[in-house]
């Protein structure tokens, strides 16, 4: 199998590209190299695959004769396309920029499958947000001691599936919103076999979060580095933590059964079992691993930010068999294990102590410190 991975330097790519690598796949990544330190994941999968099953080309999404060459060749079977401005705040500074990487970049490659030189367009899969479904104001939610929760019982009990209306909110949930529909058309328009995943919050190794984007990884690195963390809200915020391993399942579960997912659309996340508050109820756990407070400056809310938003996987359940494994406390410790990779272990003392992650509990209810957006 041949897959083309855009984007494939970054954090979801660099994961989803080393699993096909590590079955004998030839895999194509096509990055910008523009994020701040996807050049490494790019020298991690180079150092894990030879010469003859891992090609990198470095483009720009928004190049489509460069993205028709590379997606639309001979023996392409499937293309997951990861390739974005990822973050609300740079899209409120360079609307048009986000405009342009994340809506005609999007275009570009649909239309590179569309006039694939295959008889058959290869697979694509495409990576959208819960941002989509914006500040779901309509759904009230209550304020508990250290979280919100969703007021309609079932909704609490499930989370978000993808009847959801659909409100774009800021430039960044409308460049993505729109290339989501984009994507789910051509397979109604055009018979392609496209599927989207409405994602929440991914996290893992090879995630050089920063403050506005891959928010679980900066809190680590920064905790690990010692630094002080700036906190949107009043950090009661929920959100549904996926670990990028069951992400990366998902996909192959997902293209394996590609008869029944094709057309369609999927929330993806950790849902109930792994949802959590992105101050006061990670914060303990956060300490735990660094032994000690981590520093905290605290700012008002974002604009669109959601109070809570888990995501409903049960349509993923339904039609390929797929739901999380890996759960929060085990995830945060792996991904906590591979930033102190990154550090040099410079943090390893301080973890030494501390209890098993797995064996932490739920925090108090008189935890001050107020939290960021996700």
């Amino acid at each position: 199998m041949h897959v083309i991975v855009t984007g494939g330097a970054g954090f979801i790519g660099s994961n989803v590209a080393a699993e096909f690598l590590r079955d004998g796949h030839d895999v194509t990544v096509f990055d910008s190299l523009t994020r701040p330190g996807v050049e490494r994941n790019l020298e991690w999968l180079e150092s894990r695959a030879s010469t003859a099953k891992l090609r990198f080309v470095h483009g720009d999404v928004r190049d489509a004769d460069l993205v028709r060459s590379v997606v639309g060749a001979r023996g392409v079977d499937l293309v997951f396309h990861f390739a974005a401005q990822t973050a609300v705040t740079t899209s409120l500074v360079a609307p048009r920029d986000d405009l342009e990487v994340n809506l005609l970049g999007t275009h570009n490659v649909l239309e590179a499958v569309r006039l694939s030189r295959e008889l058959t367009p290869p697979m694509l899969f495409y990576t959208s947000t819960n941002k989509v479904y914006g500040s779901m104001a309509h759904r009230q939610a209550t304020e508990g001691p250290t979280r919100y929760r969703f007021a309609d019982p079932d909704v609490e009990s499930h989370g978000i599936d993808e009847r959801e209306p659909l409100d774009f909110h800021s430039p960044y949930g409308c460049s993505k919103g729109a290339a989501d529909q984009y994507v789910h058309d051509y397979a109604r328009i055009y018979g392609l076999r496209t599927v989207v995943f409405r994602m929440s919050c991914i996290y893992g190794p090879r995630q050089f979060g920063t403050e506005d984007q891959g928010w679980v990884a900066h809190f680590m690195l920064t905790a690990a580095a010692g630094r002080p963390l700036t906190i949107y809200g009043n950090g009661k915020q929920v959100r549904d933590l996926l670990f990028v391993e069951d992400l990366v399942r998902a996909f192959r579960l997902a293209a394996r059964h590609i008869d029944k997912t094709a057309g369609n659309v999927y929330n993806v996340g950790g849902g109930p079992a792994n949802s959590v508050s992105i101050w006061h109820e990670l914060r303990p756990r956060l300490e735990r691993f660094a032994a000690g407070a981590i520093a905290a400056q605290i700012q008002g809310w974002r604009p669109g930010d959601q109070p809570v938003y888990v995501s409903d996987t049960r349509k993923a359940y339904r039609d390929f068999g797929w739901k999380p494994r890996v759960g929060l406390d085990e995830g945060l410790r792996r991904l906590w294990g591979w930033v102190l990779e990154l550090t040099d272990g410079r943090a390893q003392l301080a973890i030494s102590r501390q209890p098993n992650p797995l064996e932490l509990t739920m925090p108090q209810a008189d935890i001050a410190f107020a939290g960021p957006s996700a």
